[in-house]
């Protein structure tokens, strides 16, 4: 298969092709009919990633740091599907979310807005998005400037950590204009701490009153979700002006030292899970965060549009080609350090897969997610 010429609807030199690729409807409907057979099998336990082999879920009772994906993978479903049903059950799994509104962890961005930001008019989805805004405002710590990693799962609290700017940067911005500015400062916090030269990422900092920030060892640098997680957290801030107003020109330089990982010749579609371990596991999960990422930065205006739209495309084709079966997205890396899930289907990939699938055929407006 050629790659995809462009994305539909994006802005100037990215819209080369409006027509939907036949293989993004196709994939499209795979993952979420996938979805549909998860849910059977997991009823109200949250999914988490899945056997290469069999199939089969492990499973969670809240949904840790990943609950939201599957909320949003079922309300992608319902879109796609128009079903009442379909719209009962996301709304239901999204319910199940509101024990994480108090939860202190930064990772409420992670749930919460991906749980909630594909649910449209649904009612209990939006007031659980304005309870959660108001509680991650409440966590910011004006002193450190930023929403701390927290200890909802262990280990030091006072943890910057990528993972925990993606959707911290819409909730807190959902709170209004104080919400807007701790959004800024969180985020840009975390570009402080996190991006180092070459666009290379240190993904974790802690910090002590006596030492201030020091880099933490875990996540390490070479990991990949590390620059998809911080890129995907710029191209959310640039399709906001209450957040990015503060420094544009930063944002914008930022997100091209970022994409430039992710877009590079010769970079590989799919990164190993661990720069470090170049002939270990790959993380397809980290391939369609950044394509979602870079389908975002498409809609922007500019030069680089066209070539963001191309890659994202390409990433997502490879994805679809090489990597999917029976609507499973395999060889993500859960962990690749202590060798948990390192090529399985994980169900945050399966979401990031079927959202760049949906932007490519319509179903969704990516800037809205």
């Amino acid at each position: 298969m050629s790659p995809v010429r462009g994305v539909p609807g994006g802005p100037g030199p990215a819209v080369i092709r409006r027509t939907p690729p036949d293989w993004a409807g196709r994939a499209l409907a795979d993952v979420l009919e996938r979805a549909a057979a998860t849910r059977t099998e997991t009823g109200d336990r949250f999914p988490l990633y899945a056997d290469p082999d069999t199939g089969r879920w492990t499973t969670t009772g809240r949904g840790a740091w990943t609950g939201g994906f599957w909320a949003g993978l079922l309300w992608l479903r319902a879109r796609h599907t128009g079903n009442a049903g379909d719209r009962a059950a996301a709304a239901a799994c999204t319910a199940r979310l509101a024990e994480w509104v108090e939860a202190d962890t930064a990772t409420r961005g992670l749930i919460l807005w991906y749980g909630t930001a594909l649910a449209g008019a649904d009612t209990g989805a939006r007031e659980l998005r304005t309870r959660a805004a108001r509680a991650a405002l409440a966590a910011f710590d004006t002193e450190l400037g930023l929403v701390p990693w927290g200890s909802a799962f262990g280990g030091p609290r006072l943890l910057a950590r990528v993972d925990g700017v993606p959707g911290m940067v819409g909730l807190l911005a959902a709170g209004g204009p104080e919400g807007a500015r701790a959004a800024a400062s969180h985020l840009h916090r975390h570009l402080d701490l996190c991006l180092g030269g070459g666009g290379r990422v240190v993904p974790a900092w802690e910090f002590a009153a006596e030492a201030g920030w020091q880099a933490y060892e875990e996540p390490s640098a070479g990991w990949s979700r590390g620059s998809a997680w911080l890129l995907l957290a710029v191209a959310d801030a640039l399709h906001r002006t209450e957040v990015s107003r503060s420094a544009p020109d930063r944002l914008e330089a930022v997100a091209e030292r970022l994409a430039d990982v992710w877009t590079r010749p010769c970079t590989p579609l799919v990164p190993p899970a661990d720069e470090a371990r170049p002939a270990g596991p790959l993380d397809t999960s980290a391939a369609a965060i950044a394509a979602v990422a870079l389908l975002k930065l498409a809609r922007l205006p500019g030069c680089r549009a066209a070539r963001y739209a191309y890659r994202a495309a390409a990433i997502l084709e490879h994805l679809v080609g090489e990597h999917l079966t029976r609507g499973m997205l395999l060889d993500g890396c859960y962990d690749a350090g202590k060798g948990v899930a390192v090529r399985h289907e994980l169900v945050w990939g399966d979401f990031f897969l079927a959202l760049g699938l949906a932007a490519l055929t319509g179903l969704v407006e990516i800037r809205d997610v």
